[in-house]
């Protein structure tokens, strides 16, 4: 394979992420985003690779075969030091600002490996173990981010927001037909009861549905397919939608394979299914912030308070691994202590045989006057 210029290099790349690897589109855009301050940095070292992508390659081996592996750790380090001290940020909160927080750069060194594993794959870079998969080398580099517990809610608030969506109710100023009731009460029963991604849930067809088995066949990242049960209240919101309700949004003559309709009749946008979990959040009472991700945080973080199996979440959630569910072990660890101090006696108040505490001494020392 050969390329002349950074552009072309990065249109073949972005083919890779879509078709080889499958990437959403806005996981792609995601990437090359996070590969514009590399560029940014390599400029800064007078490396200019817009005419010439082939540049980067006579960097790297500039010292031969044997120094290929030292230049790709001196490469990764000072990178990684420009980006967390020196680089001037352009937009954002911190706009006008020096140096990435450390969960942006750890985003960038993902982007960075991703894109190293596919020119050295297509021969325009060398190999190193610093790209490797797991790369014990890449971690020495890579900082570490304070890593926020996700956002949940309880079970009892979850129940009322799936049960929120009523037919023929007024709900903030807007009358809810029967369908869209049926539709929004199934949409959110299965964000909820399956914890699904709302790109899962807008990708949804109705072929994917198998309420006979109680199924449903979900298309996740990187296009992989796993299999999900759906709960008896799930399957019943469903079978009831897609009796009397779906058929009412599609119009006459217009047909759709996804499974949540709009009211226009088309499939149901990933916008559109965050605006209704945040109008139901709100109908049902619910603090701000609620989304749908919120409703997947706290499926998992149920099950694992109800004793299931790490490795089972892990693989209902559709995570390639064990690393990206644990965090909702520290979630239930929270979640236990909180409950044993609110309900446990001994967490309040002191032990019955503790000695109480004697009548407080009078000072004998005399007061002096002036």
């Amino acid at each position: 394979m050969t390329v002349s210029t950074v552009t072309a290099l990065l249109a073949a790349y972005r083919r890779h992420l879509t078709a080889s690897r499958g990437l959403a589109s806005a996981t792609t855009r995601n990437y090359l985003a996070d590969l514009a301050p590399f560029f940014e940095y390599l400029l800064s070292q007078e490396l200019d690779l817009r005419q010439e992508a082939t540049g980067l390659r006579r960097f790297i081996e500039q010292h031969g075969p044997e120094g290929v592996a030292r230049e790709y750790r001196n490469l990764v380090r000072d990178y990684v030091s420009w980006l967390l001290e020196r680089r001037q940020l352009r937009a954002g909160s911190r706009a006008g600002q020096r140096g990435h927080q450390r969960a942006s750069v750890m985003r960038c060194l993902a982007a960075l490996r991703s894109l190293f594993r596919y020119l050295i794959e297509h021969g325009l870079a060398p190999d190193s173990p610093i790209w490797a998969p797991q790369s014990g080398l890449m971690r020495q580099f890579t900082p570490k981010a304070h890593r926020r517990l996700p956002d949940i809610v309880t079970a009892t608030e979850a129940a009322r927001l799936v049960e929120a969506p009523q037919p023929s109710v007024q709900r903030l100023g807007q009358a809810r037909t029967d369908a869209l009731a049926l539709r929004d009460h199934a949409l959110l029963e299965i964000l909820y009861g399956s914890g699904l991604r709302v790109s899962e849930a807008a990708g949804l067809n109705v072929d994917d549905l198998s309420l006979k088995e109680r199924t449903v066949r979900i298309t996740g990242k990187g296009r992989k397919t796993r299999m999900v049960p759906i709960g008896k209240a799930s399957a019943q919101a469903l079978k009831d939608y897609l009796r009397t309700g779906r058929a009412g949004l599609l119009k006459a003559g217009h047909s759709s394979s996804g499974l949540f309709a709009s009211r226009r009749g088309s499939r149901m946008s990933v916008r559109s299914i965050q605006a209704t979990v945040r109008r139901y959040a709100a109908v049902a009472g619910l603090r701000d912030g609620v989304h749908p991700h919120t409703l997947r945080h706290s499926y998992a973080t149920h099950l694992l308070d109800g004793g299931a199996d790490l490795r089972v979440v892990q693989e209902l959630l559709g995570h390639t691994t064990p690393s990206a569910t644990q965090v909702y072990t520290h979630i239930s660890q929270v979640e236990a202590r909180r409950v044993y101090l609110a309900a446990h006696p001994l967490a309040k108040t002191p032990p019955a045989h503790q000695p109480k505490r004697g009548p407080r001494r009078k000072s004998t020392s005399k007061a002096t006057t002036t």
